[in-house]
């Protein structure tokens, strides 16, 4: 039997609208933090009934018109309702081990050479850490190559001390493996993964069950290196063609400013 991602998808996400965002009353006794399934059916145009065998996967294949009422109900950003119309239209998958995924050589030179003053790391669907330069190991333990950065990010202490802003970027970093993953739940190399990183961090569990999606690819971070001391870096994630889901992920700092200056003096002294 296939695993219900539609179903836990929408009972995740009407738990996080407040009844009085979609003109309902809010307070009272109410046995669920957020929308009661026949709240979600009235306000979308369709059965109780019907509703009730969407989430508890009797029924996968709602129309688009009803995914798009859904969407609205649970106030679902574009990136989000996307995700919704994959997951109600899988394409069938089959799972095998992960390949011995290899970076192209034009985009090893790329970040070992033209963008050696950037900080650069490239990252797989499953965000293990592919290759990286030295500017972008030297900014952060979760870069090495062979260890996987969102296990980082929860796991590895360093890190966390590391990211002034830890909390928004576990956020984003747990929204973008879902982006990443999209209907791919099941993946036995994503079941590990969540699994181990559930046991381990409380904070991963409670942002996981939220089911948020993002695949936004700028952002900024704040950093407090133990080297070059506050940083104020922007970040861009760009999908790479060709590939099964590669991500390149620079850092960059504003022209000028003073992390500009700090980064370039990092880097000065991965080469003397």
């Amino acid at each position: 039997m296939s695993a219900n991602h539609l179903g836990n998808y929408l009972r995740a996400r009407r738990d996080l609208v407040d009844p009085k965002d979609v003109g309902l009353p809010g307070g009272g006794r109410r046995r669920v933090p957020g929308l009661r399934r026949e709240e979600v059916a009235l306000l979308a145009g369709i059965s109780s009934e019907y509703y009730l065998r969407l989430e508890q996967g009797r029924d996968q294949n709602p129309s688009p018109p009803v995914l798009d009422a859904l969407a609205r109900v649970l106030q679902l950003d574009l990136d989000a309702t996307r995700h919704l119309h994959t997951l109600a239209s899988p394409a069938p998958r089959h799972f095998s081990p992960p390949p011995d995924e290899r970076v192209t050589l034009g985009i090893q030179q790329l970040i070992n050479t033209s963008w050696a003053g950037t900080p650069a790391v490239v990252l797989n669907r499953y965000m293990d850490v592919l290759a990286a330069n030295p500017l972008a190991i030297a900014l952060s333990p979760s870069n090495q190559p062979g260890t996987n950065a969102i296990r980082s990010a929860f796991l590895d202490p360093r890190v966390r001390s590391l990211y002034l802003n830890w909390g928004e970027m576990t956020i984003r970093a747990v929204a973008s493996l879902r982006a990443l993953i999209g209907p791919d739940g099941n993946d036995p190399s994503i079941v590990e993964l969540v699994n181990e990183l559930s046991a381990g961090s409380e904070t991963f569990r409670r942002l996981w069950a939220r089911h948020d999606v993002s695949p936004r690819g700028t952002g900024t971070s704040h950093m407090d290196h133990p080297q070059a001391g506050r940083l104020e870096l922007r970040y861009e994630r760009l999908l790479l063609a060709g590939t099964d889901g590669q991500l390149l992920v620079v850092h960059h700092a504003d022209p000028g400013s003073p992390s500009a200056q700090k980064l370039a003096q990092l880097a000065t002294t991965l080469s003397t």
